[in-house]
Parts: C-alpha cells; sequence; structure tokens
C-alpha cells in the first residue's frame, strides 16, 4: 500500500498543476470563428478569370471616362485674372503700398468676350491663388458657438487675435471672418445691366443650422488693423452669404468660391463690361485673384480630371487584359489540381 501511494498523490498533484496551466493560459477557446475556419468563398484566379474581370473594368470605365470628359468639356468657362491689371502704371512697384491706401480709387473695367454660347444659370466665382485657408492656426480661429446664437456673443474663445476690440467682442470673431473677400463686380452687356442674384450661393445647411438669424454683426472691423470686407449691422448673419459662403474654408491654396449668378443666357460674341472694385490685398502674399464665369453640365463645373482618370484605369486594364490574353495564348501554363488545396481536402480547415 505504501508503494501506491506517491503515485497516487503525484497524480493528483499533476492533475492540479495542469488545471492551473489551463486556468491561466490566455489562449482563446477554440472556434471555428475565432479561428476564421467557417467555410467561405476561396476563388481561385485563373488567368480566364483575371483576363474577364480586367476586361469587363476595361469595357465599364472607358464609356464612363468618354461621357464625363465629354461633359466637361461642354462647360463653358471665361476666366480673367485681374490683380495685375488694375494696378495702375504708377503703383506697379508699389502694390502693397496702392491696395492699403484707403483714398486711393480701386475702381477697374474689365472687357470679357464670350467664347461660346452660355446657357443660364451663369455661375459667377472669385478664384484666389497661393491663399492657405486650410493653415491650422486659420481654420481654428472662429467661434461656431458665437455664429450660432446671440446669448454666445461673448464667446471667443478660439478667436484670438481677432476676439476683441475697444475692450469689447468681435461678432463674428475670428481670422476667417476679419479676412472675408470683398472684391466687388458689377456686369453690363450693351449698356443695359447684368443682374447678379446673390441669394441662395451659400448651403442652406449652414443658413438654417450654422449662423442665428438673432445674430448681428457687432465691432466688427474696428481694431487697429482692418482685413477684409465689412459687413451689414442690421442683417443678421444667416443673410450674409458672402459671409458664409466665404467662412466654408478651402483645403487646397488655390480655389473658388461663388459670388452669385446670371440668370440670363449670354451669346456668342457677346462683349461683357466688368466694373470692378480691386479691394482685396493679395499683393503682399504674391497671391493672384481671377473672375471667373461658367456654366455647369451634370457632373459640375469645368473638370477633365474625373474623366481622365476613369480612361486611364480603363485603358490599362484593357492593355493588361490583352496582354494576358495574348501571353496566356502563345505560352499556356498548366494549372494544378485545386483538389489538392487544403480546404477542398479538409472544409473545416484542419
Amino acid at each position: 500500500m505504501s508503494s501506491n501511494n506517491p503515485s497516487s498523490s503525484t497524480g493528483v498533484f499533476g492533475s492540479d498543476e495542469n488545471t492551473t496551466i489551463r486556468r491561466n493560459s490566455k489562449r482563446p477557446k477554440y472556434s471555428k470563428f475565432s479561428q476564421q475556419e467557417l467555410p467561405a468563398c476561396k476563388p481561385i484566379l485563373t488567368p480566364k478569370w483575371v483576363i474577364s474581370i480586367l476586361l469587363l473594368i476595361g469595357v465599364v470605365f472607358i464609356p464612363i471616362g468618354i461621357v464625363s470628359l465629354l461633359a466637361s468639356r461642354d462647360v463653358v468657362e471665361i476666366i480673367d485674372r485681374y490683380d495685375v491689371e488694375c494696378v495702375p502704371n504708377n503703383s506697379t512697384n508699389d502694390k502693397v503700398g496702392y491696395i492699403t491706401n484707403k483714398n486711393q480709387d480701386k475702381t477697374c473695367v474689365r472687357t470679357l468676350r464670350v467664347p461660346k454660347k452660355m446657357e443660364q444659370p451663369i455661375y459667377v466665382y472669385y478664384q484666389l491663388e497661393n491663399f492657405y485657408q486650410n493653415h491650422r492656426r486659420y481654420v481654428k480661429s472662429r467661434s461656431d458657438q458665437q455664429l450660432k446664437s446671440a446669448s454666445n456673443v461673448g464667446d471667443t474663445g478660439s478667436c484670438e487675435p481677432e476676439d476683441f476690440a475697444n475692450g469689447k467682442p468681435i461678432v463674428p470673431c475670428g481670422l476667417i471672418a476679419w479676412s472675408l473677400f470683398n472684391d466687388t463686380y458689377t456686369f453690363a452687356s450693351n449698356n443695359q445691366e447684368l443682374v447678379v442674384n446673390k441669394k441662395g450661393i451659400s448651403w442652406k445647411s449652414d443658413r438654417d443650422h450654422k449662423y442665428g438669424k438673432d445674430v448681428f454683426p457687432s465691432n466688427f472691423q474696428n481694431g487697429t488693423l482692418v482685413g477684409g470686407g465689412s459687413l451689414l449691422k442690421n442683417v443678421s448673419l444667416s443673410e450674409q452669404e458672402d459671409l458664409i459662403v466665404w467662412m466654408r474654408t478651402a483645403a487646397l491654396p488655390t480655389f473658388r468660391k461663388l459670388y452669385g449668378k446670371i440668370e440670363r443666357d449670354l451669346m456668342e460674341g457677346e462683349i461683357i463690361n466688368v466694373t470692378l472694385q480691386n479691394n482685396y490685398n493679395t499683393y503682399s502674399f504674391d497671391g493672384k485673384k481671377k473672375l471667373v464665369l461658367s456654366t455647369t453640365s451634370w457632373i459640375g463645373g469645368k473638370n477633365d480630371f474625373l474623366g481622365i482618370a476613369y480612361l486611364t484605369v480603363g485603358g490599362l486594364c484593357f492593355f493588361l487584359a490583352l496582354a494576358f490574353m495574348i501571353v496566356y495564348l502563345v505560352k499556356p501554363r498548366q494549372l494544378g489540381d485545386p483538389t489538392y488545396l487544403s480546404w477542398n481536402r479538409n472544409p473545416g480547415g484542419n
């Protein structure tokens, strides 16, 4: 009996030790889901499948690219850079001094010729280049709470340095509002003014939810350094759509923003006289200003990139499909037997 006791005690000790190891193990409980052994579709990319897929992509993408490119080419644009031409000859060597001189007349007249019939609505944009609205400090320099409600006009926490002027909060505060674009354009054709509709140029969601109807400009552009344009003091921010458009910052240093809409057709060869006020200072940072008149198509404005991208991808896939087909026909290669694959021999994966 004494000879059996050690083996009995050893067995019990070993059993307890194994139980302890299993309890302390971090290995998850086995299941086909956790071990990714559930039945799944595991297609084999044979040459026929690869060639068929590439051909399908080419057949679908190339027509889309052609249609998109043709739609973009149907858009008529008139682009006029005026920041250089609208500086008087005696101020070409001191453009910053010219633009910052409040007593200097900034009126400039430009003549545009319509190259092709432009059907209404004709969108009027101003385009700025080398203007980094995506700068982190610039983007953060605003107060959404202040713009939304009159009860938060004192909320200027993130608007520094344009938060207070003369000891009072600025409404709207921040660098974005302070640098508001303030060039103006007046259009005429055949001695008749072309009315520019500036209603509905901003996002409806912005007007309804981001800018309060009870918030009015206050103490705006009253600091020692005036940035851009001013605002109408008796009109709520939700109705000042030039500001709303400007406050939606651009992601790239070259961008366009909507100024208004001309709601009548312009005929081919028609002469448009533009009287503009060259007020906005882009000379201090070597920026450029352009006036853009544009129609639209079902893909939006003029943009060849989408059509070119579809044509490039579709053409590349079509070329690869032809290349693989020639290689497959000229020098075929026998495939292995798929029945030898592990998931075909054992559906469980074990």
